[in-house]
């Protein structure tokens, strides 16, 4: 099981990598597989972190069977909370 900043880190990477990905576009969104590949992502603490930001509004997730994230995208809320922090970081 992931520390809690490992968690913390993995729901910052995934919003990280979905707002890059999809270029304010919302319709657009990433696989729970490349997730897990591009970021190094154990496939159970993507799962937890998907579960988790998706429970707070920031994205939606489609499920396989197996509790694994089919297609994952940012909410207009997500997006919201990217664009604050691109801005904080100028």
């Amino acid at each position: 099981m992931a520390t809690l900043r490992e968690r913390k880190s993995y729901r910052e990477q995934i919003l990280g990598a979905l707002y890059e990905a999809i270029e304010g576009n919302r319709l657009l969104g990433m696989t729970g597989t490349r997730l897990a590949q591009d970021l190094d992502i154990p496939e159970q603490d993507l799962a937890a972190a998907c579960t988790y930001l998706a429970g707070e509004g920031l994205i939606t997730v489609d499920w396989e069977p197996g509790n694994i994230p089919a297609m994952v995208t940012l909410t207009h809320q997500g997006i919201r909370l990217m664009e604050a922090e691109e801005e904080k970081r100028g």
